[in-house]
């Protein structure tokens, strides 16, 4: 379907348009089975107006990532986990309370941070930004454990980020109490980095 000029939305709804097709395809289907006409299709947008709006089709990328870490990282895991408990431990198993309900979900589509940083390679500027995103999800893991007062709050975020990470790729294989098992074996971890 060709757009024509005059039936063009303005430019921030256009925008708009194209990112919300793209994070659609992007979290379901990955990146390279996704291309930039099915995105302009999807949107209804002229080729032209995509071009307008990104250079590239690794410029969108960048885009989702960027709305993926605000809406899943920020609006659903760190906020949702925030509600959901009082205390900084609580609050820390609370992330796997919210995997639980995202996993039972019809609308469960993995982790794209992880999805894109396989599909693309850790050399890659979609990789890297990836492995970003992924940092600042760890990040708020070890604040919380700094606030929990357990040892080594770095460790203890990369050894919880593996749980996070696992669970994640669990559910994808179909297993749906992934959450709970990941959830067990956190409350070890906490234990495990109590001070002495």
């Amino acid at each position: 379907m060709r757009v024509s000029v005059a039936d063009e939305p303005p430019p921030v709804q256009a925008r708009e348009r194209m990112l919300a097709a793209s994070y659609d395809l992007f979290s379901r289907r990955g990146i390279r089975a996704v291309g930039v006409d099915e995105v302009i299709a999807r949107s209804g947008v002229a080729k032209a107006t995509f071009y307008r709006h990104f250079r590239s089709k690794d410029d969108l990328v960048l885009a989702f990532l960027e709305r993926r870490e605000q809406e899943w990282t920020i609006g659903l895991v760190k906020s949702e986990s925030e509600r959901r408990g009082s205390t900084p431990e609580e609050r820390l198993l609370a992330i796997f309370d919210v995997f639980d309900d995202w996993f039972r979900s019809e609308g469960f589509d993995g982790c794209s941070f992880i999805n894109v940083l396989l599909e693309m390679g850790a050399d890659h500027p979609l990789g890297v930004a990836s492995i970003g995103y992924l940092e600042n999800i760890r990040a708020i893991v070890r604040e919380r454990a700094e606030q929990a007062g357990l040892r080594d709050p770095d460790a203890f975020a990369r050894s919880w980020h593996i749980l996070m990470k696992g669970s994640i790729v669990s559910a994808g294989e179909g297993d749906t109490d992934a959450a709970v098992r990941a959830q067990e074996m956190a409350q070890c971890l906490i234990d495990r980095y109590r001070p002495e």
